[in-house]
């Protein structure tokens, strides 16, 4: 059974859907109270890719997991810095996934030229948190009550990651689309998939 990691497309808007959605619900995971809909997840996936990596882990046709990264803020000296999140469908959790996704998808933020990554975990969360501490984050600090879902105020714990040395002068990143059909994209992407842990069928 094959398993693979590749950037996604707009095509895979309904099973990313399909794995998010949960989350919107009854779940304090995410702060959306509401899920997308298809187009709204399409358009998201698309503005994305306009300059950074979204990428799905996928076996036999079926997405089973995504990450993607996401401007940390909009002033341009923090141009190399990104927030990234990661989503694992229910049925396949513990399997290596996370860990898997975070490979690629750092391994290509660094080609990119990026040099800190930062998550929010919505607190408590210990498998979330266990895999940003597996990863190598480091915590950062909370937001205390931040946010109000499910009928209770919630805590948010932001880790912080460097993906390379800093240095003087730093090159602005590159664009996403600069790496497509390069063989330092498709090394990034198969990087994560021996993290995989998933059962043959």
């Amino acid at each position: 059974m094959s398993s693979i990691i590749r950037l996604a497309t707009e095509q895979d808007a309904e099973q990313v859907l399909r794995i998010y959605a949960p989350f919107c619900g009854d779940s304090p995971v995410s702060f959306e109270v509401q899920s997308p809909t298809l187009d709204e997840m399409q358009q998201r996936i698309a503005k994305v890719l306009q300059k950074l990596p979204w990428l799905v882990c996928e076996r036999n046709g079926e997405v089973l997991g995504f990450v993607y990264a996401a401007p940390h803020r909009d002033r341009t000296a923090y141009q190399w810095a990104v927030d990234v999140s990661v989503y694992i469908h229910q049925a396949v959790r513990c399997s290596g996934i996370g860990r898997a996704l975070y490979t690629s998808l750092f391994k290509i933020l660094v080609l990119q030229g990026y040099y800190s990554a930062y998550a929010g975990v919505t607190l408590p969360n210990k498998g979330s948190e266990r895999l940003h501490e597996v990863m190598g984050f480091q915590p950062i600090g909370v937001y205390r009550g931040v946010g109000y879902k499910c009928g209770a105020w919630h805590d948010v714990a932001w880790f912080e990651l460097s993906l390379q040395m800093r240095v003087p002068n730093p090159k602005p990143p590159i664009n996403i689309n600069a790496l497509r059909h390069t063989l330092e994209l498709e090394c990034a992407l198969a990087s994560g998939v021996p993290f995989l842990k998933l059962a043959v069928d």
